[in-house]
C-alpha cells in the first residue's frame, strides 16, 4: 500500500544486493527505499562521483581530443569500417562540401579511398546534406529582384554525414510549406516541384520530366543542394558537382568518370523528424560521441544545435539516469560539463603522458580548429582554407605555423 501510495520504492540500493542477485539470482532479495531518502541518496552519490575526478588543462584536453577523433598519429581508422567509425563522430558537423574527403576524412582514415563512402551511401548505411536551411529559404520572396537574396551553388556550401541508424538528431528546420515560398531560381523551382510529385529520381527522369537542358537540371541541383533541400544516393553525385573538371566532362582518372554518377536525387526532409526529447538524446549522444566531454565553449563552431538549455537540461537527465558523468573535466571554463565515462577513463590515464613536442595540423574547416576558443590564439574562419597547428595541443603562433605549414607541404 505504502509503494501504490508513492510513498517509498522497490528495487536494489545497495551494492551488496546487487552482487548477490548478480552471482545467485535464486537469492534475490527486494529492498524498499523511502522515496525522497532515495533522491538524497541519489544527489550525494553524484557529488561523490563528481569529486573523484581531477580537471586537465585546456592543452591536454586538445591533445587528448586529437587521439579522441583519430587525427594523433597511430591513431588512424582503417578501411570500410573506420570510414563508417569516423562518420559516426562527425554526423552532424557542418564543413564545407569540398574539404570533407581531402581535408577531414583523409586525415582520420589511414589510405582512405573514396569507394569506401561510396559504398557506404549507396547501400543506405550513411546520407549527406545540409541540415540548416540557407538563409535566403526562411526569407519571404521579395516582390521585386531589387535587394532579393539568392542562394548560389558554391563549392564550400556547409553538408554533413548523417549514420540512418542514429539520425534522430536531424530534426526539419522549417515548416512543410515553407520551401514553395523560398528565393530559388525557376529551375531550381522546377526540379523541386518535380521531386515533390514524383520523389526519388535519377537524374535524366528529372531532365526528361521537367524538359530542362541537362546544365540547367545540374545547376539547378546544386542550388537545392546549396538551400538544405535536396540530397543523393551516393556521395559520388555531390562531386561530380563540386569537380568542375567532372562537370566538364574531363578530367583523369577518378575524374575520367560520367559528370553525373549513378544514385536518385531525393528531398533531404520527405517525412516528419522524430520526437522532441528523443531527437534531443540523440542530439547529446551525438556530440559526447565527437568531443566525449560536452561544455558550453567546445561547442562554439557548432552550426545545428538547439538552445544550450535544452541541451543542458538533457545532459542532465542522461547523468540522473547513470548513463554519463558529470564534474569539472577541464579547467578554466565555466558551467557544468559532461563526458561519456569511457572519455573519463581515457583522459584520466592521458593527463600523466609527458609531452612530446608533436606538431599536428589540422585544417580551418575541421571540428578540431577550436584556436581562441579552447586554447588562446586567433580564430580562423571554417571557410578560410587555412590550416592550424598544435604542439602538444598548444595553438602555434603564426609566424612559427607558417614555417611548420611549409615543410608539411615538402612532404
Amino acid at each position: 500500500r505504502l509503494e501504490a501510495s508513492g510513498q517509498i520504492l522497490r528495487g536494489k540500493f545497495t551494492h551488496a544486493t546487487a552482487i548477490a542477485a548478480v552471482t545467485d539470482p535464486a537469492a534475490e532479495q527486494t529492498e524498499w527505499c523511502e522515496r525522497r531518502l532515495l533522491a538524497r541518496i541519489h544527489r550525494l552519490t553524484l557529488g561523490q562521483l563528481r569529486k573523484q575526478i581531477q580537471s586537465v588543462t585546456p592543452a591536454q584536453f586538445m591533445s587528448w581530443l586529437f587521439r579522441w577523433q583519430h587525427l594523433a598519429p597511430s591513431t588512424q581508422l582503417l578501411g570500410e569500417r573506420g570510414t563508417l567509425e569516423a562518420l559516426q563522430q562527425l554526423q552532424g558537423y557542418e564543413a564545407p562540401a569540398n574539404s570533407w574527403e581531402r581535408q577531414i576524412l583523409s586525415r582520420r582514415v589511414a589510405n582512405y579511398d573514396a569507394k569506401a563512402l561510396d559504398q557506404l551511401c549507396l547501400t543506405g548505411a550513411v546520407g549527406w546534406g545540409r541540415p540548416s536551411p540557407h538563409p535566403a529559404t526562411l526569407e519571404l520572396p521579395a516582390s521585386t529582384a531589387l535587394g532579393r537574396r539568392r542562394v548560389v551553388p558554391t563549392s564550400v556550401a556547409p553538408i554533413t554525414f548523417f549514420v540512418r541508424e542514429d539520425a534522430d538528431w536531424m530534426i526539419p528546420r522549417r515548416e512543410p510549406g515553407e520551401t514553395e515560398a523560398a528565393n530559388l531560381s525557376p529551375d531550381a523551382g522546377a526540379v523541386l516541384h518535380f521531386l515533390h510529385r514524383r520523389g526519388a529520381s535519377f537524374f535524366a527522369d528529372i531532365v526528361r520530366g521537367t524538359g530542362k537542358l541537362k546544365s540547367e537540371v545540374e545547376t539547378a541541383v546544386w542550388e537545392l543542394v546549396a538551400a538544405g533541400l535536396l540530397t543523393a544516393d551516393g556521395f559520388d553525385n555531390l562531386r561530380a558537382l563540386i569537380d568542375p573538371k567532372r562537370r566538364a566532362g574531363q578530367g583523369s582518372g577518378r575524374g575520367a568518370r560520367p559528370r553525373h554518377s549513378a544514385g536518385r536525387w531525393s528531398l533531404l526532409y520527405s517525412g516528419e523528424g522524430a520526437e522532441r526529447t528523443q531527437a534531443l538524446e540523440a542530439t547529446c549522444w551525438m556530440l559526447l560521441r565527437r568531443y566525449g566531454i560536452v561544455f558550453r565553449e567546445v561547442l562554439t563552431r557548432e552550426t545545428i544545435l538547439p538552445k544550450w538549455r535544452e541541451v543542458l537540461i538533457t545532459l542532465r537527465r542522461l547523468e540522473d539516469r547513470g548513463e554519463i558523468r558529470g564534474g569539472r573535466f577541464v579547467s578554466g571554463f565555466l558551467g557544468e560539463q559532461f563526458a561519456l565515462p569511457l572519455a573519463v577513463d581515457s583522459l584520466r590515464a592521458a593527463r600523466n603522458q609527458q609531452p612530446s613536442g608533436e606538431i599536428i595540423t589540422v585544417s580551418a574547416a575541421d571540428p578540431l580548429n577550436l584556436v581562441g576558443i579552447i586554447v588562446p590564439g586567433e580564430r580562423v574562419a571554417a571557410n578560410s582554407g587555412k590550416f592550424v597547428a598544435f604542439r602538444d595541443g598548444v595553438a602555434l603562433p603564426p609566424e612559427e605555423r607558417s614555417s611548420v605549414l611549409e615543410m608539411v607541404a615538402a612532404r
